[in-house]
């Protein structure tokens, strides 16, 4: 709840049930933390006093076993072109399955 970003709120509209979505704290730590089940698919934000805001719910699956951090993403030439790259102040975006693996793979490393 409470993500007012036009393209974040779409790509929250994506989101189906069952889908699974890695966790990033976007605070001082800046890193890729965990993985969580979307449980409930897009719907009206309740927090939202006015527009046309969307949310899920979603559930922990796991913590990663290392924090993957921005840093160590924008490191790695593999995933030079997702938009945690190129626009890291997004709430909710959209990973290819390569991106997502390849995420997981650097959080055993």
């Amino acid at each position: 709840t409470g993500v007012r970003n036009y393209a974040a709120r779409n790509n929250l509209r994506r989101m189906q049930k069952g889908d699974e979505v890695l966790f990033y704290h976007s605070g001082e730590e800046k890193a890729v933390v965990g993985i969580a089940k979307v449980t409930r698919s897009a719907y009206q934000d309740p927090t939202a006093k006015e527009g046309d805001w969307a949310t899920v719910d979603i559930a922990a699956v796991k913590a990663l076993p290392l924090a993957v951090t921005l840093r160590e993403i924008k490191g790695n030439s593999r995933l030079k072109g997702i938009l945690l790259v190129r626009q890291s102040r997004l709430s909710v975006m959209p990973l290819t399955e390569s991106d997502f693996c390849e995420i997981l793979k650097m959080s055993t490393q």
